[in-house]
């Protein structure tokens, strides 16, 4: 049976408004979207730089080699592009490691500020909108392509200040965004406004009686998603109750708890934000994502890789301190393993409709705000992409020979169509888009 509306739908079968998220994007039911090809992109962060030795291929071209540092990647090689020689060229106030995330996304300069980083002056927030939020715009103004969100911001462990180390992501001039790395927070902003936990438990169970209600009406393959929605619904309940538990048996002042958790729970709440993130691609909640570890100039001290001096300072060490650059490669390739288990996550997950696996239709860029962590160079900012979404020829290592960053910017762009002439600082725009597809 067909239905006009969602309305309709919704009062044919008896369930609550709450379960519509989970279902809004199955084929099976006719208020589904339309065929066309859902492009996304994603922006993963980490920070203090990379070791060279250990990251970068010896050999590009189509027989690049993977180093320690990327070698979770290998799974994904065929869908896979390493780009050298990408510097960021962006000058102006503020410390390298400001400018680094400041600019990364907005080619452009800081504005002046009372902030003070290092040895060098002063700044504040970025003087311009970030690229992501521009191509939001541009899929925003589609009906083929708007989404409920637009963009969702994913945070791990990111302090809770505002100030220009911690932001990334800019609406505009002056307007940074803030990243969400409360997992449960996350939860609230898709499905749901509640108050507290408790309502949050009820909402669960309203849903999951829901899902079991629809799963009869829908074709095979989509049923197959909305049980992985159940599954994401009970994983959800679990934590909770494994949370509720945890406050009671191991009460500590919040500050410290706080504090522990942020640090000591980065692998869980990247697992559940990964996979916040992919659920809501298949509810095609939004086609753009940004997921921040930490910030610029991070300290975590990454004790469950036997890692205890904070990131930050590690990254400080001359590169001929050799149990340091073994640390740092550790830290490295454990964030090219989160990179990994999103692009296995959107690998594994069939695209809504068609038309492959969720990974076939998204790009991942993951990068850094700095090149190298001693030196602070911003010279040879990583970007490492994974994915499909946005037809760049992959399974290849460039160097590019320094380029400035805003032709990556513009790249990232014009993959959705969206053929911007400048982008950022104009005096790093002249040669246009770079030539990677």
């Amino acid at each position: 049976m067909k239905y006009r509306s969602r309305r309709e739908f919704v009062r044919s079968l008896g369930i609550g408004a709450a379960a519509l998220p989970f279902l809004s994007n199955l084929p099976s039911l006719c208020f589904a979207g339309n065929s066309q090809r859902k492009q996304r992109l994603v922006v993963i962060f980490s920070p203090n730089g990379v070791v060279k030795k250990t990251f970068w291929p010896d050999e590009m071209g189509e027989n690049f080699d993977l180093k320690e540092s990327l070698q979770p990647l290998e799974p994904f090689r065929d869908q896979l592009l390493i780009l050298k020689g990408v510097h960021d060229k962006v000058k102006g106030d503020g410390d390298s490691h400001m400018r680094g995330i400041g600019c990364l996304l907005t080619g452009t300069e800081l504005y002046p500020g009372n902030i003070q980083g290092g040895s060098h002056t002063p700044a504040g927030w970025s003087s311009g909108l970030s690229i992501d939020q521009e191509i939001k715009a541009y899929l925003q103004q589609r009906p083929e392509s708007r989404t409920r969100f637009g963009t969702l911001e994913f945070g791990v462990a990111v302090p809770e200040v505002a100030d220009t180390w911690t932001r990334m992501v800019y609406a505009g001039p002056n307007q940074p965004i803030a990243p969400i790395d409360n997992p449960y927070q996350m939860f609230n902003k898709l499905y749901g406004r509640m108050k507290d936990q408790a309502m949050l438990r009820s909402l669960l169970d309203d849903v999951r009686e829901d899902l079991e209600k629809v799963s009869s009406k829908l074709s095979e393959a989509d049923r197959r998603l909305l049980e992985e929605h159940a599954q994401f619904v009970r994983q959800t309940e679990r934590d909770l109750q494994q949370n509720r538990e945890e406050e009671t048996i191991h009460a500590m002042p919040p500050l410290e708890l706080g504090v522990e958790d942020r640090n000591d729970s980065m692998p869980k709440i990247s697992k559940m934000q990964i996979d916040m993130m992919v659920n809501s691609f298949v509810n095609d909640f939004a086609r753009i994502g940004t997921l921040q570890y930490t910030r610029s100039v991070g300290g975590a001290k990454m004790s469950w890789l036997g890692i205890e001096r904070g990131h930050h300072s590690l990254s400080h060490e001359p590169n001929s301190d050799e149990a340091a650059q073994q640390q740092l490669t550790k830290i490295n390739h454990w964030y090219a393993e989160q990179v990994a288990y999103l692009a296995q996550r959107l690998r594994e997950t069939p695209e809504p409709g068609g038309q492959g696996s969720l990974l076939d239709n998204t790009t991942i860029v993951w990068t850094n705000e700095l090149g190298e962590g001693n030196s602070h160079t911003l010279n040879n900012i990583p970007f490492v992409l994974v994915g499909g979404g946005l037809n760049f020829k992959m399974n290849r290592a460039l160097d590019l020979g320094g380029v400035a960053h805003n032709r990556l910017l513009m790249s990232l762009a014009q993959g959705f169509g969206h053929d911007l002439e400048r982008f950022g600082n104009p005096d790093f725009c002249g040669d246009g888009p770079l030539e990677i597809s």
